[in-house]
This record gives C-alpha cells, structure tokens and sequence, in this order.
C-alpha cells in the first residue's frame, strides 16, 4: 500500500506556514474558492507558491481556469512556470480532461478535481494523471455513500498511476476511514489536521513526563 500523506486545504498562510514549519503535511493544496475566502487574488498565486515552498512544502496545487480546453491549457503554462513543486489542478469537465490530457503528454504533474464517478475515476487513470480529488463531504451531502464510492475510486485505478487525493475531510475520522479502505492521499482545512494530530491522553501524558523530569532535576 502506498505511503500516506496529508495536505492543507487552505490558503491561510498564518495557518499553512505553522504546519509546514512542523513538517507534519506534504504540501499545500488550493482553489479558486479557497483563495477567494482567504482574500488573494490570481496576482498572489506567484508569492503563495514561493512562500509555501520556502516554508518547506513538497508539493504546491494550483487550479486552472476558463471553462475551455485552450483557456485551461493556456493558464495552466502560468502555473507550471512557477516551478518544479507545483502541480496543476484541472476539473473533471469534458474540456478539463482534454487538458489534462495534453497536461499529461507534456510531463505536467496533474490533479483532476471534482470527481464524481468511478467512470470519471477511470478515464483519469486512462490517461494517466498522478491525482483524482474526489469530495467526501460533497458526496455525503448529496446522499451518496462517499467512503464506498471513494474507496471503489481507488479500487479502480489500481496498477495505473493515478491515485485519490481525497477532499472535504470534516474530521480525522473522514481521514482515518478513507485510509483504511485503501485510498493514499488527503488534503483537509487546518482545523481538522490540527484535530489528527491531538488526543488529551497524549497532552496530559507529555505534562506527566514533563513533571517527573522536573522533579529530576532535568
């Protein structure tokens, strides 16, 4: 089974940069509506991806625009410029997989986003890009048993070079569960990574270690 890894999902850079300085996620994963909650604009896409990689991120996802296969591809060459951690998001469209496609061929690392179906999972793999996002709590949302369909995803592209990268993580049990059905990679708001990484038995054990030692003389 491929190693896990966890992103934050977030354009926080307060937030971001204390996890990065911790070491605890790979990199840092965005999109046009998180950048929008956090204030950037395009304009900051530059200085986010610099800041992020100098705080230690391995891998930095920005997400193409413009509806259109020509506009995807067109935008997606500013990213790519930005540097060699930087991975482009596309959405699961008609035009989106196109680009990718084309994405793909000219050796881009490529995440498509927003994906719904194990077809649409298929047709990733077919064409061979690293990631697929599929959205967890969208899915649960609209009703659908998103752990299954998410761990079918990952059934599906076994053997090829696409993996689940899964999105909208409410809580790291959404992250826990998704792990144990076999899917890799998980991207989640700084909340519920900082919610992963504490359990008060842990806090109050490290106080009681502390204590002793100070009673030690340390």
């Amino acid at each position: 089974m491929t190693a896990p890894r966890l992103y934050v999902d977030s354009a926080d850079v307060d937030r971001v940069g204390r996890l990065l300085g911790a070491g605890v996620v790979h990199g840092v994963t965005t999109n046009p509506t998180i950048l929008e909650r956090s204030g950037r604009t395009a304009e900051d896409i530059p200085a986010l991806y610099e800041r992020w990689v100098g705080q230690g991120a391995r891998e930095v996802f920005f997400q193409t625009w413009g509806g259109d296969t020509a506009s995807f591809l067109r935008n997606a060459e500013g990213i790519l410029a930005l540097g060699d951690r930087v991975a482009v998001k596309v959405p699961a469209t008609a035009d989106g997989f196109a680009a990718a496609s084309a994405l793909v061929r000219d050796g881009a690392s490529v995440l498509v986003t927003a994906v719904y179906s194990v077809g649409q999972a298929l047709a990733c793999a077919s064409i061979g890009v690293q990631y697929i996002a599929p959205y967890l709590g969208r899915l649960r949302d609209a009703g659908v048993d998103g752990d299954a369909l998410i761990a079918r995803m990952q059934a599906a592209c076994e053997g090829s070079a696409t993996d689940v990268l899964a999105a909208s993580l409410r809580s790291p049990e959404d992250i826990v569960g998704l792990r144990e059905a076999g899917v890799p990679y998980f991207t989640a708001a700084p909340d519920v990574i900082e919610q992963l990484l504490f359990h008060d038995v842990s806090d109050s054990s490290a106080a009681e270690f502390d204590a002793a030692m100070a009673r030690l003389g340390g």
